[in-house]
């Protein structure tokens, strides 16, 4: 697996352009499918997690295929149409995949056996085989209720209401996928705010969506059997990957950069909102909105940053920009705090152990608690770096991408054990950062 040192060589300069937004993207290729017709998609994240959707989808029946301009033409099967697929259905590394297609195929009658990498086969899956098993799926769960597992589809599915006991936009979209092929009215309540891609597109696709509010939390209602009619999606800039980006510009000296097309949906919008309260200097160029996702370009210069309090109410908007968040603190001036991260210890690793001990090895100043931690930064000094010893990153993509951008800022650079997973969600990182400090 390839290890590779990431050290200082001069400020980001330029215009870049990031990926596709991931969680966009298996939306597009998973609604493209339930609908009955033709679907083209622009801009599709194609990581290894967005192509294991892709192969999963044409298992269960979609017809998908990548155009030589690299749009996405995708035929769908309609809801209720989808087949039982041949073999299990591999989702690589990819959690989004697995818990969104659990709620997909939970109201279907049919088979399927979900499997994954060593990384994902550690993660829980019972948050969403709760709400499924209400609905009428059976499960078949490895020790924990982690994969392998064998879903069986209910027949009939029975809508249910279900208040989410953890803020999770993928136990939302679970249920309410599992709603779109069940009779009556599926409800999702919400005490927290979630990020919001399933509603959009799904009112995109021509879903019947209602969004209100229930003794202030937010209530959202799918009727099922429902129709999606084909839909061509525009997919912007994912945010997680341009927060890479963005912090590395913030910190490293010099720099100037500007971030092309890069969505910011406000259940997203977290890691903007955070960077700004602590100094940093980011413009919204050109603001406009595209697919029913606010979009702009973003102009990011060096900053002095300061420590903050993050409050952990705006936590599920950045929950997937922690990692280089805790870089941006070692940075700053002062003390930052976050606390409310639980969901950070059942990521594609233990996200607060794994930082902590990463930052820790490269000079910074860390304390673990055990919902959050607490980061003393330099005041803009460069981290003494890791260059001699690897730092681990669990075969977790953030992290490696994080302490990437931290060796940035650092004397001696640091040294990443395997950065082989950057290409789940980020496969062209490396190319994009040498080209901003060309």
């Amino acid at each position: 697996m390839p290890a590779q040192t990431f050290a200082s060589s001069g400020p980001l300069k330029g215009t870049i352009r990031v990926p596709g937004d991931k969680s966009i993207s298996h939306r597009a290729l998973m609604f493209a499918g339930l609908a009955v017709g033709t679907s083209r998609i622009e801009g599709l994240l194609e990581g290894e997690d967005v192509l294991a959707t892709a192969a999963a989808m044409r298992q269960l029946g979609a017809d998908i295929e990548r155009e030589e301009n690299g749009t996405w033409r995708v035929n769908g099967v309609g809801v209720g149409g989808l087949l039982g697929p041949h073999e299990a259905l591999d989702m690589g590394n990819s959690g989004t995949s697995t818990r969104l297609l659990m709620g997909l195929l939970a109201s279907h009658a049919l088979s399927a056996t979900f499997i994954g990498d060593a990384s994902l086969s550690g993660r829980p899956m019972n948050r969403v085989i709760a709400p499924l098993s209400q609905m009428g799926a059976t499960f078949e769960a490895s020790a924990g209720g982690t994969l392998p597992l064998m879903l069986r589809g209910a027949s009939p599915p029975v809508p249910i209401r279900y208040r989410l006991p953890v803020a999770s936009a993928q136990v939302k979209s679970a249920v309410l996928l599992a709603g779109l092929n069940t009779p009556g009215i599926t409800t999702v309540i919400e005490p927290v705010a979630t990020r919001d891609h399933t509603e959009r597109m799904l009112k995109g696709f021509g879903v019947e969506l209602e969004i209100g509010e229930e003794e202030g939390e937010r209530a959202i209602s799918v009727r099922g059997e429902a129709d999606l009619t084909p839909c061509d999606v525009t997919v912007p800039g994912d945010p997680s990957s341009a927060a890479f980006f963005i912090v590395a510009a913030l910190i490293v000296p010099g720099s100037d950069v500007i971030i092309e097309n890069v969505g910011l949906n406000p259940t997203r919008a977290g890691i903007g909102a955070v960077l700004r309260q602590m100094g940093g200097s980011i413009e919204e160029l050109n603001p406009r909105e595209v697919g029913g996702e606010p979009v702009a370009d973003l102009r990011v210069r060096h900053s002095s940053l300061k420590g903050i309090e993050v409050d952990p109410a705006l936590a599920p908007s950045l929950i997937d920009e922690f990692p280089v968040l805790f870089v941006a603190a070692a940075l700053a001036d002062g003390t930052t705090r976050t606390t409310g991260l639980e969901e950070l210890r059942v990521k594609e690793s233990d996200r607060l152990a794994a930082m902590a001990t990463a930052l820790a090895s490269a000079g910074a100043g860390v304390t673990e608690q055990e919902d959050g931690l607490t980061i003393e930064g330099t005041a803009g000094e460069p981290l003494r770096g890791s260059a001699n010893a690897e730092v681990e990153t669990h075969l977790d993509h953030r992290i490696a991408m994080a302490m990437a951008i931290a060796g940035l800022a650092s004397r001696d650079g640091v040294r990443v054990d395997d950065t082989a997973p950057i290409a789940t969600s980020f496969p062209s990182f490396t190319e994009l950062l040498e080209t901003a400090q060309r």
